[in-house]
C-alpha cells in the first residue's frame, strides 16, 4: 500500500508554514478555500500547509498541490519575461526554476515524494 499524502509531503514543510496556516484557521479562515487561493497565487508551501489539515481525497490533494507548483512556474516565467524586457537580458535561472516546478507537479500527480531545494521557496513577486 502506498503512503498517504500526509506521510509523503508533510515532512518537507517548514514549521513556519504550518504555524501560519493554523493561525489563519484559528482566526476563521476556511482551509479548503485558503489552499485553493494559495494554489492560484503559486504558493505551494502554503497550499500544502492547508491541505495537511483538511479532509479531501488523496487525489484531490495531489492535484491541488501540483496545480500550485504549475501556477508558480507560470508566474515565474511571466516575471522572467518582464525582467528580460526591463533589463534587456535573459534570466535563465528563473526559467530553470519554472521547469523544476513543472517536474515537481508531474511527480506529485504520480504520488511520488518530491525534494525541493531550500532556494526554491515561493518567490514574492
Amino acid at each position: 500500500m502506498s503512503e498517504t499524502f500526509e506521510v509523503v509531503y508533510a515532512r518537507q514543510l517548514k514549521d513556519v508554514f504550518k504555524t501560519q496556516a493554523q493561525q489563519q484557521i484559528e482566526q476563521g479562515a476556511d482551509a479548503l478555500a485558503s489552499s485553493r487561493a494559495y494554489a492560484e497565487q503559486g504558493k505551494p508551501e502554503f497550499t500544502l500547509a492547508f491541505l495537511l489539515v483538511i479532509d479531501l481525497p488523496e487525489g484531490e490533494k495531489r492535484e491541488l498541490l501540483a496545480h500550485s507548483y504549475e501556477r508558480r512556474a507560470v508566474l515565474s516565467e511571466k516575471k522572467a519575461q518582464q525582467l528580460d524586457i526591463q533589463f534587456h537580458r535573459p534570466f535563465p535561472l528563473i526559467k530553470l526554476e519554472a521547469q523544476k516546478d513543472r517536474q515537481v507537479a508531474r511527480s506529485i500527480r504520480q504520488g511520488k515524494e518530491v525534494r525541493t531545494s531550500p532556494i526554491q521557496n515561493s518567490p514574492s513577486f
